[in-house]
């Protein structure tokens, strides 16, 4: 099984280093047009730092690095962050950039109807490069945790990701996620998306890819044509969906089916699948537990308005994740459901 990085008990180690942009979110107030919704409510967003909230929200010890600009939204985000009990020591104030944030609409992001407006263009975090930040934090974890989006940000910050994907001897557990944006690669100038994206992956241990993404950017169909073409991590999750998702640990594949859940709003649960994979693979969970972890924290995305949502309590998703397959289809979550508001040995109601 696959090793997670370095044993050190210096005090600056942390289970996991998240790498990467976090900018403000505005959420709107009510369904429409961007045009037609007369207020929003500021959150928090970004890939990395949602996975780094949700890790230590379920009691993790984590560290968020990146770069903000030296401003009120800049300000906002290191405090949110910082919150959640994120370390948001190591992150970078830059003087000269702004922090990036960004718009939205309140329908799913899988339909046309959704709008998303990205003020992130010169960011304090597209200046993220291997001088201007602290590689020694960076490595500093026994997971450091990244992903596709920061590469497309500039050619600094691909540089940085190549180096953080480099193979080297007594280097963290790398995990990627490969979160192709399109949009963002299409304005980068810098390399072409999908090939960027297939090197990195095939310097990391552990890789997240949904098998729409794989087939968007490589043309790929089925989790097996996933991992022929990325052989090389010794773990790849393929995140099908409503589905499930497969792991391949070397050539063992393990498919575990998603949960039933009703959803209030389809974000972050890709980032929420992944702090739930890491948090099993921490403790040394087999694969399909940490299949189901992953499973349940995506769920509890789902079943809040925002990005991020309270994880439950260890115990209660550790009985969870043990169930035998009858048991496990049957489930239903609902919002609330991670309050386990019926004791610590009772179980989520089921169908």
């Amino acid at each position: 099984m696959t090793a997670i990085g370095r044993t050190s008990t210096a005090p600056d180690v942390v289970d996991v280093v998240a790498l990467g942009e976090s900018m403000v979110t505005f959420l709107p107030s009510r369904p429409g047009r961007l045009a037609d919704v007369p207020a929003f409510e500021r959150a928090i967003g970004g890939a990395e730092s949602n996975v780094a909230c949700v890790l230590a929200a379920a009691g993790h010890s984590t560290r968020w690095v990146g770069r903000v600009g030296a401003d009120g939204f800049g300000d906002h985000l290191v405090e949110a962050i910082g919150a959640y009990g994120v370390d948001v020591g190591a992150v970078r104030r830059d003087p000269a950039r702004p922090t990036g944030i960004y718009f939205r609409t309140a329908g799913d992001r899988a339909t046309d109807a959704h709008e998303v407006a990205y003020y992130r263009a010169g960011s304090a975090a597209s200046a993220m490069s291997v001088d201007t930040m602290d590689l020694d934090a960076i490595r500093s974890g026994r997971v450091l945790h990244l992903s596709g989006i920061t590469p497309a940000l500039s050619a600094d910050c691909l540089d940085l990701t190549r180096a953080l994907t480099t193979r080297r001897p007594g280097r963290p557990l790398v995990s990627f996620d490969v979160n192709h944006r399109p949009g963002l690669w299409r304005d980068a100038g810098h390399g072409h998306g999908p090939e960027v994206l297939l090197d990195l992956a095939r310097g990391a241990d552990l890789v997240f890819v949904g098998d729409d993404e794989a087939r968007d950017a490589w043309g790929l169909g089925g989790p097996e044509a996933v991992r022929a073409a990325l052989p090389e991590p010794e773990l790849l999750v393929v995140k099908q969906g409503a589905s499930g998702a497969t792991a391949f640990h070397g050539t063992d594949a393990t498919y575990v089916p998603a949960l039933h859940v009703d959803v209030v709003a389809a974000v972050g649960a890709g980032d929420a699948f992944a702090a739930g994979f890491l948090s099993a693979t921490l403790r040394g969970k087999p694969v399909r537990e940490r299949l189901r972890h992953g499973h349940l924290m995506a769920a509890a995305a789902l079943t809040v308005p925002g990005d991020l949502a309270t994880p439950p309590a260890r115990g209660h998703a550790d009985r969870l994740a043990a169930l035998d397959d009858t048991g496990w289809g049957r489930l239903r979550l609902g919002p609330d459901w991670t309050q386990d508001v019926r004791g610590a040995d009772e179980e989520v109601r089921t169908p």
